[in-house]
């Protein structure tokens, strides 16, 4: 059948839109739509090319990876590896107004920089911090908002799932897009931290301090020091071996699900259904994620043979508008998906059609990746389908709704936007360190 690439596009758009109106998993949509338009286009006997082209993409480095930071954050949650990380946190910040949020930030971020997923994060602190906040006369918007913004970190600040997805999507460098999500994540992490500081500043009864009576002491704060040693044993065998060019990504992930799980045995902390819950949990979850990259590589198929990403490119060079509005367009629909789809199926969606778009408009595909990451941690908070809050409301307290837990993220949302914003107009910050630190090992 002879249709142009934008009637293709479109029809495609629609027939996807329809199944997951109906309830098809979007795994299956995005599968059915590439099969589907095999089959309009150019019949049965294309199928086997089809399927070829999607069998070697399941052969991508970026599944065993996936699997292995699943693993490794299901066994950092389940083993309570982070109990002693907080119990440090809450030593050295209880005395300030908005200690314990500032030290479930941090905490996150720890826990981002070894995991690679939103749902450790949100879920370990969930439930090891609501609790002694909402005690200590902590309001909910502070409690609850500081562990749903806490705990997307995960997926910017390195090793990062989606950013396997996008480099495998978009042909960067894994590597790269780790060391890139670096600073930005700080940078977020900063943010948090002065809107936290900057509002129990002016309103102390949001957070107040520890009494100085229930404060720990100087030798008690120096021994909790020791709960960052295992952190960073971990954060090495992940990150370290990356930016040393020792191992690849797979292999650093292989590494630091191993050192995850050597490290809970020696501590004692992960018992026998500890192991089951993580290991059942990591296959169920991998099983998601590879079902999307099977469907997604057979939309991507498609798409490709129709020539519809030089299309969309042509139609976007012949458009006489600044650039600039056509990446903040294409940050705006991020935004949307975000709000009713998981960070892996946008990336399957969108992609193969923007990558070529930003290359042609001369942005760096590194930085846009940062971007992307950062958007998609905005998702994570927005209604209807964020999933920091469904998690948040798996493990919040009785007592604690959903409308609670919704408000409680919109001022996180506004932090995440800023620092968003702050990464469009100052790209360095995502490819200055990817830069110095290849150069040197040049």
């Amino acid at each position: 059948m002879d249709l142009s690439p934008f009637t293709i596009l479109l029809l495609m758009a629609v027939v996807i839109l329809g199944l997951l109106v109906i309830g098809m998993p979007i795994a299956f949509a995005l599968g059915s739509v590439g099969v589907l338009f095999t089959l309009i286009l150019w019949g049965p006997a294309k199928l086997m090319a089809l399927a070829m082209a999607t069998w070697e993409g399941m052969g991508s480095f970026v599944l065993l990876a996936c699997l292995m930071f699943y693993l490794m954050a299901y066994l950092l949650q389940e083993s309570g590896l982070a109990d002693d990380l907080f119990d440090m946190m809450a030593k050295w910040l209880g005395f300030l107004k908005g200690g314990l949020a500032l030290g479930v930030i941090g905490v996150c971020a720890i826990i981002a920089a070894m995991a690679g997923v939103g749902a450790a994060g949100t879920i370990t602190m969930g439930l090891l911090a609501i609790p002694p906040m909402l005690k200590r006369g902590y309001s909910k918007s502070i409690a609850l908002g500081c562990v749903s913004a806490g705990g997307p970190l995960g997926i910017l600040i390195p090793p990062s799932v989606p950013m396997l997805f996008y480099g495998a999507f978009s042909g960067v460098s894994v590597s790269q897009l780790f060391i890139g999500g670096f600073l930005p994540g700080l940078l977020l992490t900063g943010l948090f931290w002065v809107y936290i500081i900057v509002r129990c500043h002016f309103n102390p009864n949001l957070a107040p301090a520890i009494p100085k009576e229930q404060r720990a002491t100087w030798p008690e704060k120096f021994r909790s020091l020791r709960a960052v040693f295992i952190p960073m044993i971990l954060i090495f065998l992940v990150l370290g071996t990356i930016y040393l060019g020792v191992c690849t990504p797979s292999e650093s992930a292989a590494l630091g699900a191993a050192g995850t799980l050597i490290l809970a045995l020696i501590k004692r902390k992960l018992n026998r259904k500890g192991a089951q819950t993580a290991l059942t949990m990591t296959v169920r979850l991998n099983a998601i994620a590879l079902w999307c990259f099977f469907g997604g590589t057979m939309l991507a198929t498609v798409l490709a043979s129709c020539g519809i990403p030089e299309a969309v490119q042509g139609l976007v060079a012949g458009l006489n508008v600044n650039r600039w509005y056509i990446l903040i367009g294409m940050q705006f629909i991020f935004f949307v998906l975000g709000m009713f789809l998981e960070p892996i199926p946008i990336i399957i969606i969108t992609i193969p059609v923007f990558a070529p778009i930003i290359k042609a408009l001369g942005f760096d595909p590194l930085w846009f990746g940062i971007l992307y990451t950062m958007n998609m941690q905005m998702g994570y908070l927005t209604p209807p389908f964020g999933f920091s809050l469904i998690y948040m409301k798996a493990v919040a307290p009785k007592g604690v709704t959903m409308e609670d837990i919704i408000l409680a993220g919109f001022p996180f949302i506004g932090m995440q936007a800023i620092g968003l914003t702050i990464v469009m107009i100052f790209p360095v910050i995502a490819t200055w360190l990817p830069n110095m630190l290849l150069g040197t090992l040049k």
